[in-house]
């Protein structure tokens, strides 16, 4: 603690910094002043919390002294030392909140009971004063929070809009005449990872900063508020009570300041202005249209309201829209290519000619291809694959995580971004495709191999499933497509066929033949030979040459 004596005369200062105990009150540094507006000077710059002062001086009395504590120093703790036993002054002392008046020739005890009272005292209002500003820090960063989800209510909660309204009225968040309002909507880009940088990775302090630039342009005139949209993560809501009509300029405005802070300019979704709060949920669906319907080939413009957006289509209306039906087919064909990089950048080229011929591409027509896209993939897997596009399928979404699409809300738009995510995209599709073929592949080549050995066997569909981990639909369904016939019918094809070669030995009777190919019974034996080659085991022996 700091301690100032405040007194004309040199031997009564003295004489107090020797009586006074300073050390055992706790008090570091005493200084000295001769007047009381010396005293105002030192109070300033060095802030002692315990004055202790004379009260009739020349420069500056102790009345006046007391006067200007009160007032612009209310915490510091002040002791009369007076030769004067004078009742006014006295009652002046009181009146001050001085802790004790004390007359000369100073008594050591009562001076140093008086500092220890004062101490005391500050001491106790300091703890006092110390609970109120964490308090206080406390409610502060409750206050945004609590205003935010208020604010946030107006729009996606109709049950709670009214009550959120009159408690923003009471705390004079939103003037009370307020009843018209109109609604903007920014949308962050998430995806901006230099300027996350900037805030140390933290979304909710790079959030604080834009809504601290955007509020900068709205309170000279009470204008509106901006505050983060709890409905969203990464959306940011402007509401404006005043100043509808210039809203072009304070987006202008707001716009170079954050340009100026942040370099970064951001887009505005505007709806039009309606009745607060029954209007809001529905302009916060317009201004998220309207943001989603922007043109994406016009970088430069900022504000968008669904009526400039749908003028904006109606000037290239006559231009026919690419479809994804349009380019599914090169997609295809590029895919199915086994992996050809001039056929898949190819495709992906003559989609993003189609898009940039449009005149027009919008967020909104840009999450359609994307998920025209992944039906696509999803379809192709399983025409190509069948059972087995499942599998493919997963391991390609989970892919998907570090080969995202371009974000539509990125402050930027870049047709080669989408044409090479569209090339990326085919590119593992093909892979995919590739690999998994290959491996089926190599799958039926082993059973082919396992039949050519155990032929003379009793083989079942069941068997050969169960040896090569695979269903038996599986089975059946490559033999399909490989062969044209399924498995039994190849076994038996297979084991005629070397039934043919046998019957060349004329030594062989046919029941010894249809032993040693795998089949037991002649009769059937017999049965499955003619169905096969049109004549019977002995017909077909006597046409052999001799």
């Amino acid at each position: 603690m700091r301690a100032l004596i405040v007194d004309d005369e040199a031997r009564v200062r003295k004489a107090v910094r020797l009586l006074v105990d300073w050390e055992e009150h706790g008090i570091q540094e005493v200084a000295e002043a001769g007047s009381g507006n010396e005293a105002i000077e030192l109070i300033r710059h060095n802030k002692p919390e315990l004055v202790i002062t004379d009260m009739l001086m020349d420069a500056g009395n102790g009345l006046e002294l007391m006067t200007w504590i009160s007032e612009f120093a209310e915490s510091v703790k002040f002791i009369v030392v007076s030769g004067h036993n004078d009742f006014e002054l006295v009652r002046s002392t009181v009146r001050h909140g001085g802790i004790d008046y004390i007359l000369k020739p100073i008594d050591a005890e009562a001076i140093n009971a008086a500092v220890a009272k004062a101490v005391a005292d500050w001491r106790a209002e300091e703890r006092e004063r110390v609970d109120q500003r964490q308090q206080n820090i406390r409610l502060n960063e409750i206050r945004p929070v609590y205003g935010e989800k208020l604010l946030s209510s107006l729009i996606n909660d109709s049950n709670t809009a009214e009550s959120s309204l009159r408690r923003l009225r009471a705390d004079g968040v939103i003037p009370e005449l307020t009843d018209t309002v109109r609604l903007l909507l920014l949308q962050v880009d998430a995806d901006d990872g230099p300027l996350l940088q900037r805030f140390g990775k933290n979304s909710d302090l790079l959030h604080f900063s834009i809504i601290n630039i955007c509020n900068e342009f709205l309170p000279p005139h009470r204008r509106g508020i901006a505050f983060k949209y709890w409905g969203a993560s990464d959306e940011i809501i402007l509401l404006l009570w005043s100043g509808h009509e210039a809203v072009a300029e304070l987006i202008e405005r707001v716009n170079q300041g954050l340009f100026h802070t942040l370099q970064r300019r951001m887009h505005f979704g505007v709806a039009a202005a309606g009745a607060l709060p029954q209007s809001l949920p529905g302009q916060y669906a317009e201004a998220g249209l309207a943001i989603r319907r922007r043109n994406l080939l016009r970088g430069d413009n900022y504000l968008h309201t669904l009526l400039t957006e749908s003028q904006d289509a109606g000037r290239v209306g006559d231009v026919s829209r690419l479809r994804f039906a349009d380019v599914q087919e090169d997609w295809k064909i590029a895919v199915l290519s086994g992996g050809n990089e001039q056929r898949i950048a190819a495709a992906a080229q003559k989609w993003i000619d189609g898009l940039s011929h449009g005149g027009i591409v919008t967020p909104e027509m840009l999450d359609q291809w994307r998920s025209d896209t992944l039906s696509f993939r999803e379809r192709l897997l399983r025409e190509t694959l069948g059972d087995d596009a499942g599998t493919v399928l997963t391991a390609l979404l989970q892919e998907d995580q570090q080969h995202r699409a371009p974000n539509t809300n990125a402050y930027s738009f870049s047709l080669f971004a989408w044409r090479d995510w569209a090339v990326d995209l085919m590119n593992r599709m093909s892979r995919a495709i590739s690999e998994r073929q290959a491996k089926e592949k190599y799958v039926i080549g082993d059973i082919i191999k396992y039949i050519d050995q155990h032929y003379t066997s009793e083989l079942s569909l069941q068997e050969i499933a169960s040896r090569f981990f695979v269903s038996r639909e599986y089975i059946s369904r490559k033999f399909k497509q490989e062969f044209g016939i399924n498995f039994s019918d190849y076994l038996s094809k297979y084991r005629i066929e070397k039934a043919k070669l046998l019957m060349l030995n004329p030594n062989l009777k046919i029941s010894q033949i249809a032993e040693m190919v795998g089949i037991h019974d002649v009769k059937y034996f017999s049965k499955v030979f003619k169905k096969l080659e049109g004549v019977s085991p002995k017909e077909y022996r006597h046409k052999l040459p001799s």
